[in-house]
């Protein structure tokens, strides 16, 4: 007995009964953010999160699916998040900031390359904190919780503001992080684009526009891999320090990335001197603590200006145990109005130099 096909199908050997479906447009590639010539050799750790099975998805398929709402109730839920917006770029307002609550294992949020994240130039975009209660308490230690994992891969994160955000939970660590602000369990980013992002534009220690880091989980780096941060006239970060990253007592590996266009607005340095609200350091990186390392490798690092220290890089380890290390990295054109070690960089470390390999700071 002959077998029926199925509706709109054909029988083997058989005329089609319907028309071809229409070509759809084809997926965009995901654009690459960073320094596409760094040559840094990417440790599996600091590598993309497989995002092939989500455990969440933002979007029925259409833009209009695609809400401020959908992203913080996926983020607050955990696992792997993917977008499903339509073929085209899409830009997500945020009417508030993502939270992740500190229970949750792992968090990876992947925008395929077609979404930005914008705090409207009026909130952080993206929040995790182990030692603020209001997301869970998990850990007495909260400074050192191994958990959650965050990553943040093939996005763009603009506009966002953290400035005069959450100071009963920040105000002993300074503050910051227009973007991204992380404390507790780890963190990475891969393939990701920060613009136009911003943090208070005086104070001490504040800092970083696009990204704050505190207290990693066993003293473990952040990597920042393959991502831009300004890359443009016009499209850098802004804050007292760190236009692009801060941190107090975090080591940091950044591999094949951009840093352009980045401020250091601050005045009157750390401590502040006096009738000033002090800052001025770190036009794109900011780091300060004791015994923490920063590798910046296959990275270029241009047009970043600090109002005091450090056009590029201001690297301080207060007790001396810490060391910088810029390998086949290009730093150049990062003024520096009042101090620097070396051009573009304020240093005190280890030794009295960092460790360069490659092309000299110019």
């Amino acid at each position: 007995m002959a077998t029926e096909a199925p509706a709109g199908t054909a029988a083997l050997g058989a005329a089609p009964t319907t028309k071809p479906p229409a070509s759809k447009k084809p997926p965009a590639a995901v654009p690459r953010a960073g320094n596409p010539n760094g040559k840094a050799s990417v440790p599996a750790e600091g590598r993309a999160v497989d995002t092939s099975k989500p455990d969440r998805v933002v979007g029925n398929g259409t833009p209009a699916s695609c809400t401020s709402k959908a992203v913080v109730s996926a983020v607050a839920a955990g696992g792997i998040i993917t977008f499903s917006c339509g073929p085209d770029p899409i830009t997500i307002t945020m009417a508030q900031t993502a939270k992740i609550k500190n229970s949750t294992r792992k968090v990876v949020i992947d925008g395929g390359g077609k979404v930005t994240l914008s705090g409207g130039g009026k909130r952080r975009i993206i929040y995790q904190n182990t030692c603020d209660e209001a997301q869970g308490w998990e850990n007495s230690d909260c400074t050192n919780q191994d958990h959650p994992h965050l990553t943040v891969q093939n996005i763009t994160l603009a506009d966002g503001s953290s400035i005069g955000v959450d100071p009963d939970i920040e105000v002993t660590n300074g503050g910051g992080g227009g973007a991204l602000y992380v404390r507790g369990g780890r963190f990475k980013v891969v393939n990701t684009k920060f613009v136009r992002n911003k943090c208070d534009s005086g104070g001490p220690d504040l800092g970083g526009a696009a990204i704050r880091a505190l207290d990693q989980n066993q003293d473990l780096p952040v990597y920042v891999v393959s991502s831009t941060f300004g890359g443009a006239s016009g499209q850098g970060g802004r804050c007292s320090n760190g236009g692009a990253l801060s941190s107090i007592g975090v080591s940091w590996i950044v591999l094949n990335s951009l840093f352009s266009y980045n401020e250091a607005i601050g005045y009157g340095a750390n401590q502040a001197a006096n009738g000033t609200p002090g800052g001025g350091n770190g036009g794109a990186m900011y780091f300060d603590g004791n015994t923490i390392t920063v590798r910046v490798a296959g990275t270029i690092m241009e047009r970043n200006h600090a109002r005091e220290g450090g056009g590029a890089i201001f690297f301080v380890s207060n007790d001396l145990s810490g060391s910088l290390k810029l390998e086949n990295s290009t730093l150049r054109r990062n003024p520096s109005d009042e101090f620097e070690t070396l051009p573009g960089i304020f240093y005190r470390g280890t030794s009295k130099l960092p460790s360069i390999t490659g092309p000299k700071p110019t």
